[in-house]
């Protein structure tokens, strides 16, 4: 308990010592963060204000954007700041926020696809019972779900991680606070509760990535029989992005925690850390608007109403 309180600050990793590069690093996150805002920021609007977007699909995709916003907003603007900054320092409550933040956003992100492989199951295998099962209450009930699984998520990761004792230092091998390099920190013996919840994550992720690919084996068997081609096809690109995200964030999410602490160097964390907590927020909504007449009819509408209000 003692060397624990006894660390008031975490130096995070930076991308590199030399300040040319530093200043880089700040330009092209501030570039990714924007693109991620106003990406995300334009999908909840369009979706808000669109009543053709009103359906269970693009709801819980409304809820993706207000989740991809806040996660890359829990660690860009703080490696942003110590590259301009010339610094590496954060404090422990900082630290704290970051971590519980992350794991809840990212906890959430996963449970959402997870409804979302349902939804698509419903619609495609049991249309007839779309509205009934589908329907407005029982949308929200999953949502709150969702956001509440986050947060039990979050609180039962953070609290374990900071009752331990981190008596190796105060480096952290990453540009934010992340588990796995915080675990290196602490006493050999003294992370078996840590790897209870860890273990029970897991199980728990792995009955949901079950569950969506029970989910997808049964949508594609109904997708085959459809006979008419534009039929399968227009099935079939409702999934398509679904199943882009969801790629993304369990191979690198995954990689990321799963592996063993010392597998890697840190440049290839640093790597896999910009995969799984960056791009997915940028991509997401290139992902889910790029092959969507709806969204993109709902984007040029908004973008329409906009320029006419300059004018």
């Amino acid at each position: 308990m003692s060397n624990r309180t006894t660390v008031t600050e975490f130096l995070l990793l930076g991308f590199s010592e030399v300040r040319e590069l530093q200043i880089l690093h700040f330009v092209v996150f501030l570039v990714l963060y924007l693109a991620a805002l106003m990406g995300n920021l334009l999908i909840v609007t369009a979706m808000a204000l669109d009543r053709h977007l009103h359906t269970p699909l693009y709801f819980f995709l409304m809820n993706m954007s207000i989740i991809d916003i806040g996660s890359i907003s829990v660690t860009i603007p703080k490696s942003m700041a110590n590259s301009l900054m010339n610094t590496r320092s954060i404090s422990y409550s900082g630290c704290v926020t970051q971590v519980f933040f992350l794991i809840f956003l990212v906890g959430a992100d996963f449970f959402l696809l997870t409804i979302m492989a349902y939804d698509r199951y419903i619609a495609i295998c049991q249309p007839l019972h779309y509205e009934r099962v589908m329907n407005r209450g029982a949308c929200v009930q999953m949502v709150a779900g969702v956001w509440a699984s986050g947060i039990l998520f979050a609180a039962l990761h953070t609290g374990n991680t900071f009752a331990l004792s981190f008596c190796r230092g105060n480096k952290v091998d990453q540009f934010f606070c992340e588990i796995p390099q915080l675990l290196k920190l602490t006493c050999s013996d003294s992370y078996l509760s840590e790897t209870g919840v860890s273990l029970f994550s897991v199980g728990l992720a792995l009955c949901c990535f079950v569950f969506i690919i029970v989910s997808y084996i049964q949508i594609i068997s109904t997708v085959l029989r459809i006979p008419s081609e534009k039929g399968r096809h227009r099935a079939f690109s409702t999934c398509l992005p679904h199943l882009t995200v969801l790629f993304l964030l369990v191979c690198t999410g995954g990689f990321a925690y799963l592996k063993p602490l010392s597998s890697t160097t840190s440049q290839m964390d640093l790597v896999v850390a910009v995969f799984y907590s960056v791009l997915p927020p940028v991509m997401n909504p290139i992902i889910y608007s790029m092959r969507n007449k709806e969204i993109k009819a709902a984007l040029r509408k908004l973008t329409g109403w906009w320029l006419s209000t300059k004018d």
